[in-house]
């Protein structure tokens, strides 16, 4: 496929989006070539900029994408007369590929996946944090060399106000005529509304932009791969503010030549010219400290280990696998858990589940601790708890459950989290005497964390994660009622090239399983999306998946929730304690979200990038959700629940006091 870069070229087309999924007009989505430069290709919102795609560097290979199927597809830069496009060519014997606009605005690549009979995206621009057009602000930038993409200010600013709305300012205003240096900012994103200089060396871009009291800063490329026939300079100089740009992590990107008072350079230079023979000096003398302590405790210290050997030795046994797991945490002493809990105290017990208790801990310092003591009977046994503590080691996001340390020793295996004060989502949702507190402000921010951390787990950790447990117990709330999920035992990792993964050992909670999970053991991604919809609509309603005094002649809130969207009705379905006081359009769209998520098709589900660019959009539009197929749950009070994993509604820890 050839997508043109020049809006001069006779064959200048855009790429425009249907408005919906059975929808072909067009909306108001569209996706071309840039007039101002013909050097970048632009995601259009009507006429505003929605997506940006860096300013060409040169460089004539520019991207390889790795598909789900193990084929490549490559992006290329082809100068054609002067007229620059993007090709993109797959390699030999890949199945069918196609490239789309779709009707959100989502620039996506997808691949047929013969399995499943269906197309698989597997990459997608914008991507789901800061990478919509200018949403840091100006001065502003995406930084995506963190774990999670977030904006931060360039190099000589600081933000301009409580979030990066507003960008940044200068940290030091610049005055036409006083010192000025250049800062290099390397491997960036090069920022919008440039002006293109043409036919001038580096050094003239440098002068260009030095002469010129307004410009803010420059970049030069050298554009010799693209054709020897024409221009083969780049320069772009920025007027005033710079914005939409970003950091990429992978090595990409160019350098940009920031200006900045004198001053300022000097003070970042002189601090690293001040603090990095002290901090070397400093170090010395600790490691000199160090090996004296050492050498002076060693005799207590050995006497000290050979009183613990005995004890180590049990601990140890249970242990070793999970060292051979290279684990970035602290194995805790069971002798101070005993000690943080007053030896289990009934007292300190936070709440009880089908895997065992949850003890408050209060470790040295004054340090509040919630400690899952798994029961020696519990259906989640070695392999689940490895698994448990060796993902959520791994794992580093605002919207998951914080590990603080594990301890195997004999038979007990315990857990230590993070104490989160205001207990799990359903001690909230489900209790009429406290369900107040969620008023629609906070379950919306609670529908978002939860999103955005499924979101982490399906596509921007360093693995691909289905967490199979999803509801409401497995949400916990921390003091400013921001959700962390929780309970990661019956996780699985997926492979690079997997999508979805069959199991005769079904895990989970019914009614918060999809039914390809529930019925046949098939479970993706979307099987988490399906139950991120239950528990949306639990939010909505304020009530349980299984509240059948709700439901009445429905089998579920699932297909109550349906019929009362279909008639026009959906209002009926919004907690009567928040109705009166919260946007009904917000609370509806969510209702709608909820819908596409549970729907039977797995493949009609949307993914969680998807979900949370819907939630996050007000005025994008949502295809209809198809009408539930429901299906009978089978009786599970006559089955082997240990040998089926099965995890029941009354079988989870729920937190009747703050952890």
């Amino acid at each position: 496929m050839t997508l043109p870069m020049s809006t001069n070229d006779p064959l200048y087309g855009r790429l425009f989006a249907w408005r919906g999924p059975d929808d072909p007009t067009t909306s108001d989505y569209s996706m071309g070539g840039d007039s101002s430069s013909d050097l970048q290709v632009v995601i259009w919102n009507g006429t505003r900029p929605y997506w940006r795609r860096s300013a060409w560097d040169g460089a004539l290979v520019s991207a390889l994408y790795q598909s789900s199927t193990g084929y490549i597809m490559s992006q290329t830069i082809v100068n054609r007369g002067g007229s620059f496009y993007l090709t993109f060519t797959v390699s030999d014997g890949s199945p069918s590929m196609r490239i789309m606009l779709h009707y959100t605005g989502m620039f996506q690549f997808l691949a047929w996946n013969s399995s499943s009979s269906s197309w698989d995206v597997f990459i997608e621009r914008p991507g789901p944090t800061c990478d919509i057009y200018a949403s840091c602000g100006p001065f502003g930038y995406c930084d995506s060399t963190e774990a999670v993409p977030k904006c931060n200010c360039l190099a000589g600013f600081e933000p301009d106000g409580v979030n990066f709305s507003q960008g940044c300012r200068r940290k030091e205003e610049l005055k036409c005529g006083h010192g000025y240096s250049f800062s290099i900012l390397s491997g960036m994103k090069t920022p919008d509304k440039f002006v293109y200089v043409r036919n001038a060396s580096f050094d003239q871009c440098a002068a260009e932009c030095s002469n010129n009291c307004s410009c803010s800063a420059y970049a030069y490329a050298n554009l010799k791969n693209g054709s020897v026939t024409f221009d083969q300079s780049r320069c772009l100089i920025w007027l005033g503010e710079l914005v939409d740009t970003g950091k990429y992590g992978d090595g990409s990107g160019e350098n940009l030549y920031l200006r900045l008072a004198s001053s300022a350079v000097d003070k970042e230079s002189n601090i690293l010219k001040i603090v990095l023979p002290v901090v070397a000096i400093l170090l010395i003398f600790t490691c000199i400290y160090l090996v004296w302590i050492c050498k002076s405790t060693g005799k207590r210290r050995m006497k000290k280990l050979q009183n613990r050997h005995t004890r180590q030795q049990s601990k140890d046994s249970k242990s070793d696998q999970l060292d051979n797991e290279n684990i970035e945490l602290p194995s805790i002493c069971f002798e101070d858990i005993l000690t943080a809990t007053d030896n289990f105290s009934d007292y300190n017990v936070l709440g009880k589940g089908g895997f065992g208790n949850v003890y408050k801990g209060l470790f040295g310092g004054g340090k509040e601790v919630a400690i899952k003591r798994l029961s020696k009977g519990s259906g989640q046994g070695a392999d689940e708890f490895r698994n448990e503590v060796v993902l959520i080691a791994k794992l580093q996001h605002r919207n998951l459950v914080r590990l603080l340390g594990y301890c195997a020793h004999e038979d007990e295996k315990l857990l230590i989290y993070g104490y989160l004060p205001n207990k799990s989502l359903d001690a909230f949702l489900f209790d009429a005497t406290r369900n107040y507190v969620l008023d629609w402000p906070t379950r919306f921010r609670v529908i978002k964390g939860i999103a955005r951390g499924l979101l982490y787990l399906h596509q921007d950790s360093r693995l691909t994660i289905i967490h199979r447990d999803l509801k409401a117990s497995n949400v916990l709330l921390d003091g400013e009622m921001n959700p962390k999920i929780s309970d990661f035992g019956m996780a699985r990792i997926f492979g690079g090239n997997e999508q979805k993964a069959n199991t005769i050992r079904v895990v989970g909670t019914y009614g918060y399983m999809s039914p390809e999970y529930a019925t046949e053991g098939s479970f993706s991604v979307k099987s988490d999306t399906y139950s991120f919809g239950v528990l949306l609509l639990e939010v909505v309603s304020g009530q349980k998946i299984s509240s059948s005094h709700l439901i009445m002649d429905f089998s579920s809130l699932r297909a109550y929730a349906w019929s009362l969207w279909k008639d026009g009705n959906a209002r009926e379905l919004v907690d009567s304690t928040i109705v009166e006081n919260c946007p009904l359009h917000g609370v509806l769209r969510c209702t709608h979200i909820g819908l596409l998520c549970v729907q039977d098709d797995p493949n009609a589900r949307p993914l969680m990038s998807s979900t949370v660019f819907m939630l996050e959009n007000e005025t994008a539009p949502l295809p209809t959700p198809r009408e539930p197929v429901y299906f009978r749950q089978r009786n599970h009070e006559t089955e082997d629940q240990r040998d089926m994993g099965i995890s029941l509604n009354n079988m989870t820890i729920t937190m009747p006091e703050g952890r």
